[in-house]
């Protein structure tokens, strides 16, 4: 076999002209070393992975180039590849592609890498430390021809960022089918993924970003509303009509999804106090207008924090710092904190999501490249302190849950033993609560509700207002506590001034909501009023999710460890005709602790996409309402009992029946004394 059959083997494939190297733009966030810790032997096939993707002749300039890329940041990314200039998600119609799912995917794939959105746009990674779109340059040039060439009757699959090809289909099918770190059981883990990772053979799709789906912070911003307005609700004592004026939330992180803390606790008239030790993201957000005040000062910090809480106003405070100083600063000098949380990237501690106290923004950089096992001693001596400094708190009277970062996960790792809830091992959870536990799973997920969203192709404002007021319109406000509040955030969603990159929304509904709003929007479409949609979600939702310390944490039956109804969601979506069904490995929490699925559908105005709309939609929120009603949670129940009812004939989920605990605990006593 020789390159020159394999080349005209081929006719979508990377050019033989060398691209001219890009520039890079100055002040851009780019990923710190990741380290290099291949054999010789490993190395050489990483080398041989990458040189696969372009002409031999291109081999000999190539080569050293990217054996240099791999020394000296722990990968090969491919920069002579990457498109010169700014990349962004241009109006749909700036596309080229045989079909119309072509033209939206690559516009999507683009608002993932816009310098506003990704966290390091020249490592293709959109949030999460590394969360990534793919591997590198070549991956993105090779997914962006395919998508060019893209029919509706052929379908696009890739696994772990590497584009596998075109297969035929039909229109009726997937016009996208992606994978991302699929490890298997016995690699399945930080170690092994790592070195797959180097090699060039795995890419950590987070959820969104290798689902290519994000839309920027705003989709956190609404579950962080939701979630700090839960908190205050079950914990603070506030009705259901009120909001946190007059109380403080304090976390830590402003990145691409812990940005969206102070847009929330603005919005739900908090005050708001977030740590962060890199600079540059404070300045974003303060650009954007998403933090109003920022000092290095923590007497400074509280005494605004203090004048406001008293005049029950709104701020949003960015400390510049560590989250361990101000937590540690707030115990000694008695100041309270009603609700706490932490949004750093604790999925991955040890590769620079998490900065240890005593280290500058800096510091850590540096020794991540030249110090990896001093970096994680700080790592764990830092998380105790942090954790130490939460026990305090909480005893005092504030509320802390995780946030879905896995920092508990990260605590019990460094060996904090006694934040295991068994005082064995992390399979029953920790003695805080996950977001997930208290709020976000009982009082939305088990209803159904959850991060449903869509992107205007168009990229016209008029057509996002469309969609705003098409969606309030499907809302009855009065059904439902949760409807209210989704029926009052898409109201404000304009004002509040939400949109980052493409002309997007997101807003929380359940299987009927979304049906309802889909079609509503697919009928606009096709009226002319709108340009084409893109329907999608987050992963992290009702049924899109297996993780035992986020999504799943409220399932108490013991199948928290189970990754069925994830992988089954995936499939289901692919099979009802979904435009683009990924599922991926690690989500928000890291390597081996989640198994996450999600779509993306494209509304044209067919009556295909109303069909499946009809079957899909309703599919990919209830698969998780039964399987949460299975696990016995009684909010889910209930709704599986009312769609049986309102579905009778058409369709039917399994219902649990109760067993009497005074029974069962005499039954268990009776053999095991």
């Amino acid at each position: 076999m020789n390159n020159s059959f394999i080349n005209g083997a081929m006719k979508i494939k990377i050019d033989a002209a060398l691209p001219q190297y890009p520039s890079f733009v100055p002040g851009i966030r780019r990923a710190p070393d990741r380290g290099f810790r291949l054999t010789k032997a490993q190395a050489e096939i990483a080398l041989k992975n990458a040189l696969r993707y372009v002409p031999e002749e291109l081999h000999t300039t190539l080569a050293p180039e990217f054996m240099h890329e791999l020394v000296t940041y722990g990968r090969i990314y491919a920069y002579r590849y990457r498109p010169q200039g700014r990349i962004y998600g241009k109006p749909i119609d700036e596309y080229k592609s045989n079909c119309i799912e072509g033209k939206a995917f690559q516009l999507m794939i683009d608002n993932n890498l816009d310098f506003d959105i990704a966290l390091y746009p020249y490592e293709l990674v959109t949030y999460g430390e590394t969360g990534s779109v793919c591997q590198n340059w070549l991956q993105y040039r090779l997914i962006k021809k395919y998508l060019e060439n893209l029919t509706c009757n052929q379908t696009l699959v890739l696994l772990s960022g590497h584009p596998l090809g075109l297969f035929p289909s039909r229109p009726d099918a997937p016009r996208v089918i992606l994978t991302n770190a699929l490890m298997v059981g016995m690699f399945d883990n930080p170690k092994d993924w790592e070195i797959a990772e180097e090699m060039g053979v795995a890419n950590y799709g987070q959820m969104t970003a290798g689902g290519w789906m994000y839309i920027g912070p705003q989709g956190i911003v609404h579950g962080t509303f939701n979630t700090i307005l839960g908190a205050g609700r079950k914990f603070l004592g506030i009705s259901e009509t009120d909001d946190l004026r007059g109380h403080t939330f304090v976390s830590s992180g402003l990145g691409g999804m812990s940005g969206a803390q102070p847009k929330a606790a603005s919005i739900a008239n908090a005050v708001g106090i977030f740590a962060e030790v890199d600079l540059s993201r404070i300045q974003t957000r303060l650009d954007q207008g998403w933090v109003e005040r920022i000092s290095s000062d923590l007497p400074e910090v509280f005494e605004i924090a203090e004048e406001y809480v008293r005049a029950e106003k709104s701020v949003t405070i960015a400390y510049h710092g560590n989250i361990v100083d101000l937590l540690e600063y707030a115990i000694n000098n008695d100041i309270n904190i009603d609700l706490l949380s932490d949004q750093t990237s604790c999925h991955n501690a040890y590769e620079g999501g998490y900065c240890p106290a005593g280290l500058t923004f800096e510091e850590r950089t540096d020794m991540l490249h030249t110090d990896r096992t001093e970096f994680k001693r700080r790592v764990d001596i830092s998380l105790h302190r942090h954790f130490e400094a939460i026990l305090e708190l909480t005893r005092r009277g504030t509320y802390f849950f995780d946030y879905g970062n896995s920092f508990m996960k990260a605590v019990y790792d460094s060996g904090v033993s006694e934040i295991s809830k068994n005082g064995v091992d992390e399979k029953d959870g920790f003695i805080f609560p996950s977001y997930v536990e208290d709020i976000m799973g009982p009082e939305l997920f088990d209803y159904g509700y959850g991060p449903f969203r869509w992107v205007c192709l168009s990229g016209k404002q008029e057509d996002l207002d469309a969609t705003d007021l098409a969606a309030m319109e499907c809302i009855d406000p009065e059904r439902c506590f949760q409807d209210r509040d989704n029926w009052v955030w898409i109201r404000d969603a304009k004002k509040n001034n939400l949109v980052v990159g493409t002309k997007a929304r997101i807003l929380y509904q359940d299987a009927e909501g979304r049906t309802r709003i889909a079609l509503r929007f697919n009928e606009l479409v096709r009226q002319g009023k709108i340009g084409p949609v893109m329907l999608g979600r987050d992963h992290h939702d009702v049924s899109g999710t297996d993780s035992p310390f986020r999504e799943t944490s409220n399932i108490k039956d013991g199948s928290n460890v189970m990754a069925d109804m994830a992988v089954q969601c995936f499939a289901g979506n692919a099979a009802r005709g979904m435009s683009l069904c990924a599922l991926h490995n690690g989500g928000g929490v890291g390597i081996g602790k989640a198994i996450n699925g999600g779509f993306g559908l494209v509304l044209d105005g067919s009556a295909r996409v109303d069909e499946i709309i009809r079957s899909a939609m309703m599919w990919d929120v209830m698969g998780g309402v039964a399987r949460r009603s299975w696990a016995r949670n009684p909010n889910s129940v209930s709704i599986a009992a009312n769609y049986n009812k309102k579905h009778e004939g058409r369709a039917q989920i399994t219902l649990p029946y109760f067993a009497d605990d005074t029974l069962i605990e005499k039954t268990v006593n009776e053999r095991m004394k």
